[in-house]
């Protein structure tokens, strides 16, 4: 099976979190004509699935840790649902990053972002929208729905509610190819976004507790307990002793 890296996601030229290695979008001339949806964008880890199971942050051969076993647990239960050669984008809010999600505010902790299949192609939204049904994972919340309107998208970025709301991506509705995404997607993000650096996981710690019912309905009953994990501590080349990690899932 042939993993695939999730693609860089271009920045709006009014995005105010725009980063020294960041990209903002050339053009926004392919968003013409186009219908887009803008939904929000939540502070995790980019996360992919496939149908035999496996799933990796970011970089294919990311390495495990306690803050993804959640998502591995998810895809365990799921990967039988996935047709062969497709693979799930997500977004693993198990642990915080740059915000803290409380208690109550979180559907689930893996937010289906997008669909690909076996042509390498993004499914429509509707069709995304369609497969969260099926694997009973929660989406993005949509904020805006409709042709593209520059003065719309401006609107939602001075409204958000900075202390919890990362920004937002736009996509077009339809499906396109893995080679148009820089064309196809982009993003807002607030000023100042990032606050976390390499040694991010040493501090880590979970979010809040789900809402109930929460997505997929099976987590239901973790959400009402504490256990115990290792976390095993391998980050700057250190040999550091794996310690006991108390966690509300």
């Amino acid at each position: 099976m042939e993993y695939k890296k999730y693609p860089r996601t271009y920045h709006l030229n009014f995005s105010e979190g725009v980063q020294s290695d960041d990209k903002v979008i050339e053009s926004l001339d392919c968003l013409e004509n186009e219908e887009i949806v803008a939904l929000l964008k939540y502070d995790g880890e980019n996360t992919t699935g496939y149908s035999n199971g496996y799933s990796h942050a970011r970089s294919i051969d990311s390495k495990t840790n306690w803050t993804r076993d959640i998502v591995k647990k998810i895809f365990s239960v799921i990967s039988h649902d996935i047709p062969e050669g497709y693979r799930l984008c997500c977004e693993n809010l198990y642990a915080k990053h740059s915000i803290y999600y409380p208690d109550n505010y979180l559907e689930g902790y893996l937010y289906l972002l997008s669909i690909w299949d076996e042509k390498n192609e993004c499914l429509s939204y509707d069709d995304t929208l369609e497969y969260a049904e099926l694997f009973d994972l929660p989406t993005p919340k949509e904020l805006y729905r409709g042709p593209f309107d520059l003065k719309i998208l401006k609107n939602l970025g001075r409204n958000l509610d900075t202390s919890i709301e990362e920004g937002f991506v736009v996509r077009v509705t339809r499906k396109f190819h893995y080679d148009e995404f820089s064309k196809c997607v982009t993003k807002y993000v607030r000023e100042g976004h990032v606050q976390t650096n390499e040694h991010w996981l040493k501090n880590a710690v979970p979010n809040g507790t789900l809402k109930q019912p929460c997505k997929p309905a099976f987590l239901s009953h973790l959400n009402q307990i504490s256990m115990y994990v290792e976390l095993d501590k391998t980050l700057d080349n250190s040999d550091e002793k794996a310690e006991q990690k108390k966690l509300k899932v």
